[in-house]
């Protein structure tokens, strides 16, 4: 509004103040826009001082070939070269939050340098036992190397619970020998206090061997730490003993059968079949009575054994051995088998294609015999432990009774070695006794007492002697 003529102002109309108050919304507008302005040209200005590649902020030109200067400050290095092994080019990308530009291009040249000589893989070796075991579980799955569930679970319980706690910080080329003797040390205190036995420490000292033996091979390391490394005696604590066998004898195993089939009739035939063939339950579970490959052939009387089944419904389509066998089976066992399948009750285990499905017609646990085997054995007043494991054991001791030959024996059982069926059998009292006694037999040691007892009478021990000579000399004659 401009003053008047006369220099007095004049109150201002209502036009002239909305002019007033849009004018001011202009200038603020304007203020406002300029401030942006002033703010996008600085971020513009900032981001031109940093770029992000390779998932880094870093300047937009290298302060030395290959190095960046890092906007959390050091340098980033990254060149690439060419390996002489594969022909091709190997990246090599490191972070160094501390170094001068002249240290981070050092470094640069130097593991250029080791890939363009092949010395690439030392590298490598900068891995820890942890994550090199954890990599070769994966790998050794991946290829079928381990196949059962069983053995997946065992490696990683070892690897978990008993290696990766002492083993797993140390680089692989860092392990030394001392560092396993002071772990055998460690696992000694517990065999001596009687937490552990010799043969499970060992089963942990075999995967640790497994680890170390191909990463030496794999690694190309300097040194084999476990080399020579030797397992614990296990002399002192046998798996079976006379007082804990884990079989039973010939005039125990009917009892057992009918105390078996009286008290848990639904496990009678897979128990039978175990008693009768000697085959690990592992076999026995998967088998299959019908479906588009049934394992049981019931016009030819006969089982294929050529699946496995350890853990949870995982089956594993071999053996334990890898060895598949076809078993002609006796009418007898035959009919016990038809009798099993009849009595499966409708619902989910008579449709399902197992032979011995569970009651939801999957597969039976690994601990499902444990209840039964247990409660008949404390019914028949057995001190000695029985578990499903003396099916096996008894079968061998069953066949050497029958005078089966041990090569039928172990194309029954599917031992793979004459020293596995001798594990796995037990030599009875009476067996030993007979045995000693066809050879006294054969020897006429009791035809010796009594001629000995007659020269005796007549002559003394020297009479004896005499006789013998007299008797020598006229069969010369």
């Amino acid at each position: 509004m401009l003053p008047s003529a006369d220099g007095a102002g004049a109150a201002p109309t209502c036009g002239a103040s909305r002019s007033w108050t849009a004018s001011a919304a202009v200038i603020n507008q304007v203020i406002r826009y300029v401030e942006d302005l002033h703010v996008r040209l600085q971020m513009e200005v900032h981001m031109k001082q940093w770029t992000k590649r390779w998932n880094c902020w870093i300047a937009p030109k290298p302060t030395r070939p290959g190095v960046w200067r890092r906007k959390e400050g050091g340098y980033l290095a990254r060149g690439r070269a060419k390996c002489p092994r594969t022909g091709k080019l190997r990246e090599i990308k490191i972070t160094m939050p501390t170094a001068d530009a002249v240290t981070a291009y050092h470094r640069l040249q130097q593991e250029l340098q080791k890939v363009r000589q092949g010395r690439e893989l030392e590298l490598l070796t900068q891995v820890s036992f942890g994550e090199y075991a954890v990599s070769l579980l994966e790998r050794k799955v991946r290829s079928g190397e381990i196949r059962s569930a069983k053995s997946k679970e065992k490696w990683g319980y070892i690897l978990r619970l008993h290696l990766l706690p002492f083993f797993g910080a140390l680089l692989m080329e860092q392990i030394r020998r001392a560092d396993v003797e002071q772990w055998k040390d460690e696992q000694a205190r517990l065999i001596r206090a009687g937490a552990v036995m010799p043969g499970t420490v060992n089963d942990r000292l075999g995967v640790l061997k497994v680890i170390i033996n191909t990463a030496v091979g794999e690694l190309e390391l300097d040194r084999n730490p476990v080399l020579s490394v030797k397992d614990f005696d296990v002399r002192l604590h046998p798996t079976y003993s006379e007082e804990q066998p884990n079989s039973l004898t010939l005039d125990e195993v009917p009892e057992f059968l009918v105390a078996l089939r009286g008290g848990y009739p639904q496990h009678f035939a897979f128990t039978a079949l175990g008693f009768g063939t000697g085959l690990r339950p592992s076999s026995l579970r998967p088998l299959r009575r019908s479906g588009p490959t049934p394992d049981v052939l019931w016009d030819e009387g006969a089982i294929l054994v050529r699946r496995s089944h350890t853990r949870k419904q995982e089956v594993m389509e071999t053996t334990k051995t890898g060895k598949r066998q076809r078993l002609s089976l006796p009418v007898e066992l035959m009919e016990i088998l038809r009798w099993h399948v009849d009595r499966l009750p409708e619902g989910p285990m008579q449709e399902s294609d197992l032979l011995f499905p569970s009651r939801t017609g999957g597969l039976m646990s690994a601990s499902a015999l444990d209840k039964p085997f247990r409660a008949v054995t404390e019914a028949m007043g057995l001190s000695k432990r029985i578990t499903p494991r003396a099916m096996r054991r008894t079968f061998q001791d069953l066949a050497r009774a029958a005078e089966v030959k041990d090569i039928v024996t172990r194309a029954i059982s599917g031992h793979a070695t004459e020293t596995m069926q001798r594990h796995y059998s037990t030599v009875h009292a009476e067996e030993i006794q007979a045995g000693i006694a066809k050879v006294v037999s054969l020897a006429k040691v009791r035809e010796a007492m009594a001629g000995s007892a007659a020269e005796s009478d007549s002559g003394g021990v020297h009479g004896g002697v005499h006789g013998a000579e007299k008797a020598k000399t006229a069969s010369r004659g």
